[in-house]
């Protein structure tokens, strides 16, 4: 068993690694280039609108179904219809929320017109989501696989035939773009229905009120969780687009940085993926947990910082090497924002713990506390700073929100502080940090001099003892436990 969790872990990893870099670095960005910032501004915007009140298609529905059928297998096709129907109901209720909020705010026409392609697309992915989840909890580990890449490797075939297959010999609009991810969600939808009627049974939908209350109040306090994190992070582009007079051109150039940031932070969300329940199993069985935090810390945030810095130091290189326009002002953006990876690695780690102990009244405070800070700064930054100063916010906001998750997991599982551990990370950061300066202003070549600080950090991460190959090892066998 354990074997066979180990080389579907593998596979869902490569999977990961191989698909979805391809799509960021291949497809993505080369769009943002073709089209400008401005139309990618109102793109990225008006997508991350979707995003914000995302919750309401799930409320945590999706986890509880991937526990409930692992736990029992065989009753998975008696609830599956009950689901579906609280996800009919959820359905309508994120479709009211965000199209009334889209009124609010006030967007035109043609940018309602793009919402609403946004909220179908949304609306698909809550389902395939669910049905995934089914496949997770029976272990049918290679299905679920396939369809989390299924729609990310379509849209890069189809969106490669019309970027660099010159099929409709015209200049490519970002609308084409948004048709071909419906399209491939509804491809990858009908794939995961077809799947379900194979290897689970046929799909029916039943409301039935008793069981959705149960749910909804069950799902609540995690919903709501996801919610307020949702909203400090995703509503910086919306206040840019909204806020600036140029406002499209001011939240495409923020997207430059933001994507390369979206791509880093793929791994950690496999990292956190691995914690979660390593964690819940530690905690349930009463064992020490701090030895697998520090291990786990010690994995994750310390590549962070390597990668971080080096990144950062090198801003201008790394945006200028890959974007046409607005080098300067993307650097600066892209130099705030690749920082953030730093915070948002010990969020992963010590916000996956809390979650794995259920203190979600302390998180959901935390998270409220981190929407007043951000929209606070937004509010205060962006008129004066235009985009960058949304960069800014972002970092002092994920920075506040990490330092309040160690803080209360130093206060609820009562742990002291580990000073070897810091005073390794310290000695990290300023070799790192004097190697990567130092490397910029003595070599010519920058690139190689990129690579010569990563690469420094990376032997000090051994040297330190900060990475160990068995410890990464001993994490995966301790998940498949």
């Amino acid at each position: 068993m354990q074997k066979k969790f180990l080389g579907n872990l593998l596979f869902i990893i490569l999977l990961n690694l191989l698909i979805k870099p391809i799509y960021i670095f291949g497809i993505d960005l080369q769009i943002q280039n073709i089209v400008g910032a401005e139309d990618y501004g109102m793109y990225f915007s008006l997508l991350n609108f979707s995003f914000l009140f995302n919750m309401f298609l799930d409320i945590g529905i999706t986890n509880y179904n991937t526990k409930n059928t692992a736990q029992y297998p065989h009753a998975v096709s008696k609830y599956m219809s009950s689901f579906l129907g609280v996800k009919i109901v959820l359905i309508f209720l994120y479709t009211f929320i965000t199209i009334g909020f889209a009124l609010l705010v006030g967007y035109s026409d043609k940018e309602m017109y793009i919402l609403s392609f946004f909220i179908i697309n949304q609306i698909m992915v809550g389902i395939i989501q669910y049905l995934r989840s089914n496949f997770a909890g029976l272990h049918l580990f290679k299905i679920d696989a396939i369809l989390s890449v299924m729609d990310r490797f379509l849209l890069i075939l189809f969106t490669s035939l019309l970027l660099y297959g010159n099929i409709l010999h015209k200049p490519f609009q970002i609308e084409w773009f948004i048709y071909l991810q419906t399209l491939t969600y509804f491809l990858t939808l009908i794939t995961a229905i077809i799947l379900t009627g194979i290897k689970i049974g046929k799909l029916r939908v039943h409301i039935k009120k008793t069981f959705s209350i149960a749910i909804l109040k069950r799902s609540f306090p995690f919903a709501l969780l996801i919610l307020l994190m949702m909203l400090y992070t995703r509503i910086d582009s919306v206040m840019i687009e909204r806020m600036l007079p140029n406002g499209k051109e001011q939240a495409g150039i923020y997207a430059q940085g933001f994507r390369l940031l979206d791509a880093l932070n793929m791994f950690a969300f496999l990292v956190a993926g691995l914690l979660l329940p390593v964690f819940s199993r530690i905690i349930r069985e009463n064992k020490p947990i701090q030895p697998i935090l520090q291990m786990s810390s010690k994995l994750l945030i310390g590549t962070t910082f390597v990668i971080s810095i080096g990144l950062a130091i090198y801003a201008n290189l790394v945006i200028s090497k890959i974007y046409h326009e607005h080098i300067e002002t993307a650097s600066t953006i892209f130099f705030w924002l690749v920082l953030c990876f730093i915070p948002l690695s010990f969020s992963h780690i010590f916000s996956t713990l809390l979650t794995a102990n259920n203190n979600l009244r302390q998180l959901n405070q935390m998270a409220i506390a981190g929407i007043i800070v951000n929209v606070g700064l937004n509010y205060t930054l962006i008129p004066i700073m235009g985009a960058e100063g949304a960069a800014i916010a972002t970092l002092f906001t994920q920075t506040t929100m990490a330092i309040i998750q160690v803080l209360l997991v130093l206060k609820v599982f009562k742990f002291h502080i580990h000073w070897d551990s810091i005073i390794r990370f310290f000695i990290l950061i300023c070799i790192v940090c004097i190697c990567a300066i130092e490397s910029k202003i003595n070599i010519d070549n920058q690139f190689f001099g990129l690579l010569i600080s990563i690469g420094v950090g990376s032997i000090l991460l051994f040297v330190l003892k900060l990475f160990n190959v068995k410890d990464f090892l001993l994490l995966i066998k301790t998940k498949s436990e």
